[in-house]
């Protein structure tokens, strides 16, 4: 159990003049503010400060820091104020403090716009102080590490977020040694079968090749010092998670898999770094595309290594990195390493090119209102950028694995991506969906009537390209949809013979306008040509019932909206705020009663209804202003198609097993394809299922059948609604 005292003793190691009066203060508070509260696993709630602290200063962070760390949760889980941490501690801890502590859970609708504002709040508080990121990652690693005393939903919903939002954000900041401890407690409670197997396979490799490993690192040692090149050598087992992503990145099972194991040498100096990447060479055959120079061009995180694999003499292929002491602190703490405080600068800096990555990221999420796109965007923005590519004037540009030539024409200017035509790549036109490759030179075509089609949200994997594309796109159908209404309502109005541009002269629909929610009139023209107010709801405020018995040429003006926004009858699924709206479900993703669903108003079909998980949702919802309220209405008995994809191991009887298992829990089986390949087979089935409980039971009833590996509900991205 970590003791304050400990925290004391590690603090002083490396800041002899530390703050020690801060830290006791800090101390202090938070144990009179969290007491008599207790965490999950029964320990007094003080004991979860006092380890995030011990992490900061094993990161060798400053007092204010490690304070901040103590205090982090009294805002949060106790009555304490930010006011009371101002006037006890001063406005920069009571900041930092507040940086840290999440969105109240009360002020916003869901828990997904209560995350999306907690990250947004937690990106601009890097900005100004990166204290704060670095005070959260501690927070949650020990959260991580102590995963176990939470019940079995609650864990996993917490390593789903560490691994995709806590770790790549680790990632982006240099801290390796961070980053791997978080993948691999994620994945410890993500795929916990695989995961112990995982383990145990390794483990058992490792108690063969323990003296092949030996031998190894004692001969780098001894050639190094035969050339007089100062440095240490040491072996390390590659993180569990890296070794699970690349077993099923390759296909391949743990047999199969033979660089497991790394080997890192710290040297002196960067002239060092190559010479051993020479001797190293010389002694052992490389793996060609393998090597690679992260010391001439760094990795966006600061990164800076040699990473070569070599083959041993027999067979057994291995990996070395080989970097200075320098390199390797910033490898292992990131930020921590070389952060801006020890010069008395806390934020980061305009001129600061390690930190553009941050600035432009919070620019651009903060353009984003909708929490759904924020959190896809900024899982996409997190991950490493991993190819470089260059101007014709030789400026260098990095993306994620995947890029295409608009990512970069969006790179260069927004201008140049909307007009983009073509680009030429190392001197060949190539076409738009070309993936980019490291090193590649490019040049942008562009056309002056050239515009953004909607084919271009799906094809681009930057979040900066994806947003400007959707504004484009959701500016041009809003101006659309706005001359679309405004000739709705003045052709009802003309109808009904009221005078509609009297009535706009004299402010009679300012009403209207604040019924609705509106500002402007544009707003409310715009909503009726998204088809999601009638024309006549508004008009027919303003005549009376005389006239309403009595319209003029109502057949065609009828089917005029109805081409726009159909009608329908009983329905399982209700649009909030309206009657009378038809809805259908998405033949993409067949949503299930139960599961949260999402509807999206579509052209001459009404609304259509999607599950929240569907992929196509992340693509139409380009515009929100589509999106309208939906849920499930009093539901009936009746059955819904559902397809699985079920991956298993190729072993005679395991498909009869898998059906048996469906047919007892009575459920049917619309239809059924499978094929085997490279001693696996995959089973598509298209199952009859009543609700989302009912799918749970199939799903995990067929996961536990033996020799099943993994059962996926599969959509149809095809299928779009627009």
């Amino acid at each position: 159990m970590i003791r304050f005292e400990d925290i004391l003793d590690k603090v002083e190691s490396y800041r002899p003049d530390f703050d020690e009066e801060l830290l006791q203060k800090a101390y202090i508070f938070s144990a009179l503010a969290h007491r008599g509260q207790v965490r999950d696993s029964g320990e007094p709630y003080l004991v979860h400060p006092l380890n995030v602290a011990h992490i900061l200063a094993d990161l060798r962070l400053d007092e204010t820091s490690i304070a901040v760390g103590l205090l982090h949760d009294v805002l949060e889980d106790t009555l304490t104020t930010k006011e009371k941490l101002q006037e006890t501690f001063g406005d920069d801890v009571a900041e930092l403090v507040d940086g840290v502590t999440k969105i109240s859970r009360y002020a916003y609708v869901s828990k997904e716009e209560q995350q999306a504002e907690t990250f947004r709040k937690m990106l601009l508080a890097m900005v100004s102080d990166l204290r704060v990121v670095l005070v959260k990652l501690a927070d949650r690693l020990h959260n991580m590490r102590t995963l176990q005393y939470l019940p079995d939903e609650k864990r996993v919903s917490i390593a789903k977020e560490t691994m995709e939002i806590y770790a790549p954000i680790a990632n982006r900041l240099g801290m390796g040694r961070l980053k791997n401890e978080l993948e691999d407690l994620s994945f410890r409670y993500l795929h916990s079968s695989e995961f112990e197997e995982l383990q145990k396979s390794v483990n058992e490799k490792l108690a063969v090749s323990g003296e092949l490993v030996g031998r190894i690192k004692e001969t780098l040692g001894a050639k190094l010092k035969e050339n007089e090149i100062s440095g240490e050598v040491n072996g390390r087992v590659k993180s569990m998670f890296s070794i699970w992503t690349k077993l099923r990145r390759q296909e391949i099972d743990i047999g199969q898999l033979y660089d497991y194991v790394g080997f890192r040498i710290i040297t002196a100096s960067v002239k060092d770094c190559y010479a051993a990447l020479g001797i190293i060479h010389q002694m052992w055959r490389p793996v060609p595309g393998r090597i690679k120079d992260y010391i001439a061009m760094p990795k966006p995180n600061f990164y800076q290594s040699l990473h070569t694999v070599v083959v041993a003499e027999k067979g057994q292929p291995f990996e070395v990195q080989i970097r200075t002491r320098d390199m390797d602190l910033i490898a292992e703490q990131g930020i921590a390493a070389h952060w801006k405080y020890k010069e008395g600068r806390i934020g980061a800096t305009s001129d600061d090119k390690n930190f553009l990555w941050l600035r432009q990221l919070v620019e651009w999420q903060n353009e984003i209102k909708d929490p759904r796109i924020f959190m896809h965007s900024l899982k996409i923005d997190l991950y490493p950028d991993e190819v470089y590519t260059f101007t014709p004037k030789g400026d260098v540009f990095a993306f994620p694995r995947g890029a295409m030539p608009l990512d970069f024409a969006y790179r260069i200017h927004t201008d140049v991506g909307h007009h983009c035509v073509g680009a030429r790549v190392n001197g060949k036109l190539v076409p738009l969906r070309t993936p980019l490759k490291n090193g590649d030179i490019l040049e942008i075509l562009t056309a002056p009537n050239q515009t953004p089609s909607r084919e271009w949200v799906n094809m681009v994997v930057t979040s900066r390209a994806r947003h400007k594309i959707r504004h484009w796109l959701n500016t041009e159908q809003k101006n659309r949809s706005t001359e679309l209404g405004r000739k709705l309502i003045e052709k009802e109005a003309k109808k009904y013979r009221v005078q509609w541009r009297k009535l706009i002269a004299e402010n009679a629909l300012d009403g209207v306008l604040s019924e609705y929610g509106l500002a402007r009139m544009d707003d409310l023209y715009a909503d009726v040509g998204y088809g999601k107010v009638s024309p006549r709801s508004i008009v027919e405020r303003f005549i009376s019932e005389e006239q309403k018995e009595t319209p003029s040429d109502e057949g065609v003006l009828q089917r005029a909206v109805r081409r726009i926004f159909p009608f329908t009858g009983a329905t399982a699924i209700k649009v909030k705020g309206y009657d009378d709206l038809m809805t259908y479900l998405a033949k993409c993703c067949n949503p299930l009663p139960g599961e949260r669903i999402i509807g999206y108003v579509t052209r001459g079909k009404g609304v259509a209804v999607h599950s929240a998980n569907c992929p196509n949702v992340k693509n139409l919802m380009f515009n929100p202003d589509r999106e309208i309220a939906v849920e499930w209405a009093d539901q009936r008995q009746a059955q819904f198609q559902v397809e699985l994809e079920i991956l298993m191991e190729d072993r005679q009887g395991i498909l009869a097993r898998v059906v048996s298992t469906i047919a007892n829990l009575k459920t049917n089986i619309r239809q059924m394809d499978s094929r085997t390949e490279d001693g696996k087979a995959t089973a598509e089935l298209v199952l009859e299922i009543a609700d989302l409980k009912h799918l749970e039971k199939v799903t995990r009833s067929i996961a536990d059948v033996d020799g099943v590996i993994n059962v996926e509900r599969k959509f149809n991205v095809r299928h779009a609604t627009a």
